[in-house]
């Protein structure tokens, strides 16, 4: 049971799975508490020039900590502390988890507010586009579920966390006539939808925070191709980053099965196949062989 009342929150931000409110604020120092709901996952990261002393204290639930090298449990009166950050850290709820955190730095503002931000604009633009609104979290489930299998270090899955939910972020900038036209596109609009991937590590960039500027990186490559056919910038193989690589294969599972306003999506079974023959040639090999092995841990 948390020892925190709701009616002792300053500020409270919402985001998928998780609540965030600011208990109190003085003299640059913020404490701040979180609710991470079960398969929720939160992370500290280095940020160039933040020198603050950050600590966390589980109050209940269970938590598992991920290290580039690493993993270490986390349960009630654990905790975890750091001055300055130099690492990065992947918090993730196995049960519904409280704890406290608290910065030297004032931070509820600079990353919580832009991170909600950016998820609900996200979120808008693909209601836009035809799916429904869970279609960004179902990239990020079956991205992470790659991801871990994968050994992916604690950085490369915090990246890869952020970059899958906010991947068509730069839809934002495509004029809603090409965006929902529900014929083919002609040339000329084929060529202004392909930039949304450029359009959304823009966004990212300007954010300014490192850990949304180096997601941007990542979203500006999620329909380059293993075969160097895709777009924008015609990377192949190795030359596409893994979590790029991971997350083509997410979105277009989702994509072929999930309905849409002018058709229905098709059953598990053959987009699974689908994906398979495009092995070597759309996706990364390593990634559709992973893919189809944890298929049955897909349940969308």
């Amino acid at each position: 049971m948390g020892i925190i009342n709701a009616g002792e929150f300053i500020e409270t931000v919402h985001i998928k799975g998780l609540q965030v409110s600011l208990v109190s604020s003085g003299d640059g120092t913020e404490i701040i508490y979180h609710k991470l709901q079960p398969g929720t996952d939160w992370a500290i990261t280095p940020e160039e020039g933040w020198n603050a002393f950050e600590y966390l204290y589980i109050i209940s639930g269970h938590m598992r900590l991920q290290t580039k090298t690493d993993h270490f449990e986390l349960k009630i009166g654990d905790s975890f502390s750091e001055n300055p950050v130099r690492n990065h850290y992947l918090f993730h709820a196995i049960e519904l988890t409280e704890f406290i955190y608290v910065s030297s730095q004032p931070v509820f503002h600079h990353f919580s507010f832009v991170s909600k931000e950016m998820m609900e604009l996200t979120v808008s633009i693909e209601e836009k586009d035809g799916y429904t609104s869970d279609h960004c979290n179902r990239i990020k489930q079956i991205s992470m579920l790659i991801g871990k299998t994968l050994k992916l270090d604690s950085r490369q899955l915090l990246r890869l966390n952020m970059a899958s939910f906010l991947h068509d972020l730069g839809k934002v900038k495509v004029p809603l006539q090409i965006l929902q036209k529900p014929g083919k596109l002609t040339a000329e609009e084929w060529e202004v939808m392909k930039l949304h991937p450029i359009y959304g590590k823009e966004i990212l960039a300007d954010t300014g925070i490192t850990l949304l500027v180096e997601a941007g990186e990542i979203v500006a490559q999620h329909h380059e191709r293993f075969d160097g056919k895709g777009y924008p910038l015609g990377l192949s193989g190795e030359q596409i980053s893994i979590e790029a690589a991971i997350i083509a294969v997410a979105d277009s599972y989702d994509a072929m099965t999930t309905d849409r306003v002018y058709r229905k999506g098709i059953p598990k079974e053959k987009a699974m196949e689908e994906i398979q023959n495009c092995r070597g040639t759309m996706y990364h090999p390593l990634i559709v062989d992973t893919f189809i092995a944890i298929k049955d841990s897909i349940n969308f």
